[in-house]
């Protein structure tokens, strides 16, 4: 049975820097495009980074610059390491991972991704 599991959140005062991880079981990274999404309360998840099958990177136009997606294919995880932090990054983060290659790949679309991590909780104050 695939299980994602994410840790590294936290609180932190703007301008400082977490790492989240999300260590996989019965999946492998690399294989299908992955991602982080993130919702706060009362607002739609939104897509925060992607990664494609070729080590391709996407982001959110919000934290461009200042996050960074990565995988490490001998310890199966997933890393999104976050940086310049701000109040407005306060929300519960997720992993996901596809299970189906899509040709033409919308990675901040919800739908494409089949497993998802509990979620980790980042809270930023200033």
């Amino acid at each position: 049975q695939v299980q994602l599991v994410e840790s590294g959140g936290g609180s932190v005062q703007a301008g400082g820097s977490l790492r989240l991880s999300c260590a996989a079981s019965g999946y492998t990274f690399s294989t299908y495009q992955a991602a982080w999404f993130r919702q706060a309360p009362g607002k739609e998840r939104e897509g925060v980074a992607g990664i494609g099958t070729d080590g391709s990177t996407s982001y959110a136009d919000s934290v461009k610059g200042r996050f960074t997606i990565s995988q490490d294919n001998a310890r199966n995880t997933l890393y999104l390491q976050m940086n310049s932090l701000k109040p407005e990054d306060t929300a519960m983060y997720f992993c996901a991972a596809a299970t189906v290659y899509y040709s033409r790949p919308m990675w901040s679309l919800p739908t494409q991704y089949n497993y998802w991590g509990q979620g980790t909780q980042v809270t930023v104050s200033s």
